[in-house]
């Protein structure tokens, strides 16, 4: 089958028209939203209010050191640093400083020695996310000379491990096509060349290396999204062979993580011994292997698969393990106590929420620190024991609060309602909504309303505060997260039931979404406004070419919309592993599938609604060229007068401008837009 592409030469960086086409579009956008200069810097003015800009995290012990970061007002990086109790504080790592003199800036890895005197940490300076390693003498504050990395440079990964020694580190470098695939051995103070110890041919499997918590083993992981395998060694013999956990069978995946003589497996191996794949543990389990024969014949089951709760993975501590789970569709904690067995779910303050872990530098700590939040409540950390009083349950009242977001200028929760909703998609299933809005109860009638999606990889948008979005909340809209398949909120049958052939689901649930609120009142078809990035930018052309009537505005940043031509063309970053999410179109079936959904193939003389695309000319994840010809093939046969805008930065990758400052103008310059197409007050006034 052939497919017309008029705009394929936008593909070629050699281009002599590129950039100056691009350049044009920057100027065409910047035209079109002339009038919207002085809001979007009243929004940055109003965000920026909403930061503590001289703030600090909580310090975290790690021996006789207290580690945080912090920031200070009008300077857009962190700085890291550390104390001794009761002693001065050190600045280990002013990014600020580091940063000088760079349009572009991002701190990768960084981890402190063991014996807790040099600091590697790697950064990219311009967005392709290859990343230069630099190591730091804590006692002299300076950075070793000599290129640690070796003709590896400026090619590395962000993945940093140290052995005990605290002279050899392990750092994981990229290949042409952008993918982790080595690990490398750097002593650090020599001239030699880095070793090779682990290189995965493989172009479905990603690498990476990581320390475990009790400090033992360097754990070497290849994967592929469907497919693991753990190599590990001693940390305190690095020049010792790796050996392998369990080798890799196909769709059986694990972790790893160690406490005592053991490591603590989460998998979704198979109960039968060949490994069925129909039989396997969808939610994951729990085994254990000794380590000195882990291999999967000597795993033992700690916690059974449980077919309503997701086990997400296993965080190892001397005498504990804390579960992450996912119950009815939220996170939540579990402890379990090595010695016992005894299992205990951690209460939350509220039934609604969002959590993940916080800085644990200590293997034999009894307490953990989480962070936590809400669409309501800022984003908070607490402590809690390790130590259970219960067989079931630890009160929410057992937990310390130790840090609470501030807005320093001004915020109460109990002005904003939020709520969860059940849409039913076609095929009958009851697709989650979260909704946040300013307010005492539900609104009397339809609001304008921003829907927010994604459905990819598993990924879940969990109900975290952000309080960019009080700037369309405080104008009267309401924000709506739609929790479709292809994530996992609702278990990994959820995450697996919107990916390869079920892919269509993600976007049936999403429409299925914005028509229930819709019908229940809560918007109108001509205020409602859609969102999403990445993978989200293709759920977001994918719902407007199926139904551009139903959307008044779209958002789509870097959106990942020329499918079939990416999946084509394995030399592209990312490319090959993704066939395991999207399936491989160099088959017919996913072909035909790909090209079904493809946004860019399937935009047909429709009414599009107005539409603001984003780019990165830098970026790895999605090449420039998809936003910047699905702009073009808009303009070409869209049939309404709705303006298609392209903002491509030209300066920067996936994530957008750097640092806080920058992001809050790219979030002004978003909002700012939306405020306008919503017909939104300018000024933040009350809220009926």
């Amino acid at each position: 089958m052939r497919r017309a592409d008029p705009y394929h030469w936008m593909s070629s960086r050699d281009d002599p028209e590129l950039l100056p086409h691009l350049e044009a579009e920057n100027r065409y956008t910047e035209a079109m939203t002339a009038h919207l200069a002085d809001l979007r810097e009243r929004l940055f003015e109003e965000m920026l209010g909403r930061i503590k800009e001289d703030d600090a995290s909580v310090p975290a012990r790690r021996g006789e050191w207290w580690y945080s970061r912090r920031t200070e007002a009008g300077r857009p990086y962190p700085i890291l640093c550390r104390q001794r109790e009761g002693g001065e504080e050190e600045v280990m790592l002013d990014l600020n400083a580091v940063a000088e003199g760079s349009e572009y800036f991002s701190l990768g890895a960084w981890s402190v020695s063991p014996d807790q005197r040099l600091l590697a940490y790697v950064i990219d300076t311009t967005g392709d996310e290859r990343h230069t390693l630099r190591v730091r003498d804590l006692t002299t504050r300076c950075d070793l000379p000599g290129a640690a990395a070796g003709s590896f440079e400026g090619n590395l990964a962000s993945s940093l491990a140290w052995a005990s020694d605290s002279r050899t580190l392990f750092a994981t470098t990229l290949n042409p096509a952008h993918r982790p695939w080595r690990v490398i051995r750097c002593v650090i103070g020599e001239a030699a060349e880095p070793v090779i110890v682990f290189s995965e041919p493989d172009e479905r499997f990603f690498v990476s290396a990581r320390r475990t918590r009790s400090g033992a083993y360097v754990l070497i992981s290849a994967g592929s999204s469907i497919t693991s395998e753990v190599h590990f060694i001693a940390a305190d013999e690095p020049m010792s062979a790796l050996r392998v956990i369990c080798p890799r069978h196909p769709g059986m995946e694990y972790t790893a993580t160690h406490s005592g003589g053991f490591f603590y497996i989460t998998t979704n191996d198979s109960d039968d011994a060949e490994g069925a794949h129909d039989k396997r543990a969808l939610n994951f389990k729990l085994v254990r292997a000794p380590v000195g024969a882990p291999d999967r014949a000597n795993w033992t089951e700690v916690i059974a698969h449980d077919p309503h709760v997701t086990l997400l993975g296993a965080d190892a501590f001397e005498r504990h393990l804390v579960l992450s789970v996912r119950a009815e569709g939220y996170a939540q904690l579990d402890v379990l106590e090595l010695s016992t067995g005894r299992r205990a779910r951690v209460e939350m303050p509220e039934d609604a929420h969002a959590l993940g872990s916080d800085w644990n530098l200590e293997f034999d700590a009894d307490a953990y620190r989480f962070q936590y939040g809400s669409l309501r409540r800022p984003d908070s950390v607490f402590s809690m024991p390790l130590a259970q009083s219960s067989d079931s349950s630890t009160d929410a009242g057992a937990l310390t609060l130790l840090k609470e977001r501030i807005i320093p200028s001004g915020y109460d929760r109990d002005a904003y309602r939020s709520a969860r909703l059940l849409a039913t998609a076609p095929d009958g299933a009851q697709v989650p909504i979260s909704l946040v809005w300013r307010g005492t109860a539900r609104p009397a009638g339809p609001r304008p309303l921003l829907l927010i999606g994604y459905g990819a990889y598993g990924i879940c948008i969990d109900p975290w505060f952000a309080s960019t979005r009080l700037s369309l909340i405080d104008r009267g809209a309401i924000v709506a997260i739609a929790h479709v398949r292809g994530g996992a909120e609702m278990g990994r049958g959820w995450y697996e039931g919107g990916k390869l052939e079920h892919k269509a689901r993600t976007f049936s649930d999403y429409i299925a979404c914005a028509e229930h609120l819709v019908a229940e009142g809560w918007t109108t078809p001509q205020s409602l406004a859609i969102r999403g990035g990445s993978a989200g930018g293709l759920l977001i052309g994918a719902v407007l070419n199926a139904r551009p009537e139903l959307f008044a505005a779209a958002v789509a940043r870097v959106p990942f919309v020329d499918v079939v031509t990416t999946m084509l063309d394995e030399s592209i970053p990312l490319t090959a592993i993704e066939w395991e999410e999207w399936g491989d179109p160099r088959e017919r079936a996913p072909f035909d599938r790909m090209l079904a959904y493809s946004p860019y193939d399937n935009v047909a003389a429709l009414p599009y609604p107005p539409l603001l695309i984003t780019g990165g000319l830098t970026d790895p994840r999605v090449q420039y060229w998809e936003p910047a010809k699905w702009t073009a093939r808009l303009r070409e046969r869209s049939t309404s007068a709705s303006p298609t805008l392209l903002k491509m930065h030209m300066g920067a990758g996936h994530a957008g401008e750097s640092g806080r400052y920058g992001r809050l103008r790219d979030n002004a310059f978003i909002t700012a837009w939306l405020i306008d197409r919503l017909e939104l007050p300018a000024e933040i006034s009350d809220v009926p």
